[in-house]
């Protein structure tokens, strides 16, 4: 099956590329030009962009910072990366919203849920920054809860790596990926998709998740048209 309206789930690291930290420009650029190609083709696109390329903060909370405060400085590292995509779309001609869940009326609208959807009604992109706006939530949880507050048909997470797997592929050899799986599976074998709270928002509210490896070039558009690409979650899978 395609898909109209999708929210597209990107970490920090995918910007940063090959670069042990920060944002590549090229990978931005690149990334821009496939979520323009998916736009043009009539999809409707929201991105939730992660931070982790810049900061992460629940490994400064391990390293002794207070955790709401450090869950502050990544939300703000989020709305970093989300600037970046803004102006790289920007550069192509592709009309795009920034909206932070912490207000920065400088620099972005404030998240409003109905100006959100009539964003993507006028072929907008939607890009969704600064997380849920509240400490000890990841950026998996915000894709989860954004994409049910706008009604995405599905999640793409797109990652460094082209599915789900049983075992960490690159320390395991024989490890398998998963063509399709339930939400009850990966949760109950805590598979590294996204955080469990993420995974039962998802199941709560029946959106499908579809993981995939960001480095292929199209694969986005592929997935959109619902081409078999990396592993899908859903509560009508099998565990394949």
């Amino acid at each position: 099956m395609s898909y109209q309206r999708v929210l597209l789930k990107l970490s920090g690291e995918a910007l940063m590329g090959n670069l042990g930290y920060g944002i590549d420009p090229a990978v931005v650029a690149e990334i821009a030009q496939e979520v323009a190609d998916v736009v043009k083709s009539g999809v409707q696109v929201a991105i939730v962009v992660g931070g982790g390329n810049i900061f992460r903060g629940m490994k400064a909370s391990a390293a002794g910072m207070d955790r709401a405060t450090a869950d502050y400085i990544g939300m703000i590292a989020t709305v970093m990366n989300a600037m970046t995509l803004q102006d790289a779309l920007e550069r192509i001609g592709i009309a795009n919203r920034l909206q932070t869940a912490i207000s920065m009326q400088e620099v972005a609208e404030p998240y409003i849920r109905r100006r959100a959807i009539r964003h993507l009604e006028k072929g907008r992109v939607v890009i969704f920054g600064a997380g849920s706006g509240n400490p000890f939530f990841t950026t998996d949880t915000t894709a989860a809860l954004r994409a049910a507050e706008i009604d995405a048909e599905i999640i793409f997470k797109a990652t460094k790596v082209d599915g789900i797997y049983d075992a960490d592929p690159k320390g395991n050899p024989d490890a398998h990926r998963y063509q399709s799986l339930t939400y009850n599976h990966v949760l109950t074998h805590e598979l590294k998709v996204m955080d469990s709270t993420a995974i039962a928002l998802c199941k709560e509210n029946d959106i499908p998740i579809l993981v995939f490896d960001l480095s292929v070039s199209g694969n986005i558009m592929r997935a959109t048209k619902g081409e078999t690409v990396g592993t899908i979650v859903g509560g009508n899978c099998e565990v394949i």
